[in-house]
């Protein structure tokens, strides 16, 4: 789950990590009532989307950047009023871009120099990792790249937490000393503790900056939570954003499954994420292209399997269906009725390939052939991928 940087900024707030003063606003008339709020001699206006890249986007309107500088509240206002309701597109957010509904309006604040913070989940280690750098405001992954030796790893133990000496080698590797290192240490405590009370498995600063009047804020957040935590986190799951969600991933959790979107045809539904991995591996050795990856998981019902169906049939792309399950705890039988169910529901119109295997496989089968759908069997998970290609690419001729 991803939130905003105005919610960020809130986090940043209840748990003292220095920011510059900020408030979102709906309307252009909000906009300007909160930056005269703010006063300062600078502000900057933001566009309000889950998306990167922003200061270089285009909106379909024409008007440019999604991030703007103004010293006038009455500006702030009128940029604001070209932001919102429009379609921002930058590079994260391809084409189609991003409605925006919500600009948030800062206080702008002179730079002496940048640099980039991050607390993340490494899975090697199993630990929480810092990662640092000099070279703030820039993509991390090109400095990572041609300058290597400027990004500075530190493993937190989980059980012993951020040491002090730990947070003295980063203000170290930084070039940070006296009330700079002083005010990094603060931010850098209360960041990692923000981390670990809300079940964060991201928190990335870019950039996180020293200012000529001596201070160290964090100018602009990203955050990633862990999703099997938001049960004890109602605080956050309260900042989710639906509308700027893929409309059938918010569809899929309501059911519990797990579904994520891509730019592929062959639409796939299996139990178990090992097994979807694989499902989609082989449509791509057979030269096919995956338009989804949905784990229906290891118990579903018929219920969520016929949801999962009407899912994956709402993509305009999906130009054939493959069905792989590995009955385990799940029956095959279940699958077959919850396949049966949509299939008719909807009204199938293209080419489905079902391969059942396990618990009451023959069960399953039966209900398959008896159903009066035009369905194509397949004995193993290369048989099914090899035929749905095959099967679309009949289809289109």
């Amino acid at each position: 789950m991803n939130i905003h940087e105005y919610q960020a900024k809130e986090l940043f707030e209840r748990f003292d990590v220095a920011s510059p003063k900020g408030q979102v606003a709906s309307t252009a008339e909000e906009a300007e009532s909160v930056a005269r709020e703010i006063g300062g001699s600078g502000l900057v206006v933001k566009a309000q989307v889950h998306a990167g890249g922003r200061g270089k986007g285009t909106f379909k309107n024409g008007f440019q950047g999604g991030v703007h500088l103004t010293d006038c509240p009455q500006k702030a206002g009128e940029l604001s009023s070209q932001m919102l309701g429009q379609v921002l597109v930058t590079k994260q957010t391809g084409e189609e871009g991003r409605m925006v509904r919500k600009v948030m309006i800062a206080e702008s604040v002179d730079i002496e120099h940048e640099y980039y913070l991050a607390i993340l989940m490494d899975r090697q280690s199993c630990s929480p990792v810092i990662v640092a750098s000099t070279e703030g405001g820039m993509d991390i992954e090109e400095v990572a790249e041609s300058t290597p030796e400027k990004i500075i790893r530190q493993e937190i133990h989980p059980l012993a937490g951020l040491q002090a000496y730990e947070i003295r080698n980063l203000c170290a590797g930084l070039g940070l000393k006296g009330d700079f290192a002083k005010q990094f240490s603060k931010l850098l405590k209360n960041l990692y503790r923000l981390f670990l009370s809300c079940d964060c498995s991201m928190v990335e600063i870019n950039p996180l900056v020293s200012t000529p009047d001596g201070k160290i804020l964090a100018l602009d957040a990203k955050f990633g939570f862990d999703d099997n935590a938001l049960y004890r986190q109602p605080e956050i799951v309260a900042y989710r954003d639906t509308e700027e969600e893929d409309p059938r991933e918010v569809a899929a959790s309501e059911y519990d499954l797990n579904y994520i979107g891509l730019d592929g045809n062959i639409a796939c539904l299996v139990n178990g994420a090992g097994l979807a991995m694989a499902t989609m591996d082989n449509i791509k050795h057979f030269g096919g292209d995956p338009a989804n990856f949905l784990d229906v998981g290891g118990g579903a019902t018929q219920e969520q399997v016929a949801a999962a169906f009407r899912i994956i049939l709402a993509d305009p792309k999906v130009e054939g269906v493959l069905v792989n399950i590995f009955g385990g705890i799940m029956q095959c039988d279940i699958i077959a009725k919850g396949i049966i169910e949509a299939a008719k529901e909807t009204n199938l119109s293209v080419p489905l390939i079902v391969r059942l295997e396990g618990t009451n496989v023959k069960e399953g089968r039966k209900l398959i052939s008896e159903s009066g759908l035009d369905v194509i069997t397949a004995e193993d998970l290369s048989d099914a991928a090899e035929k749905a290609v095959q099967a679309v690419k009949a289809a289109r001729a």
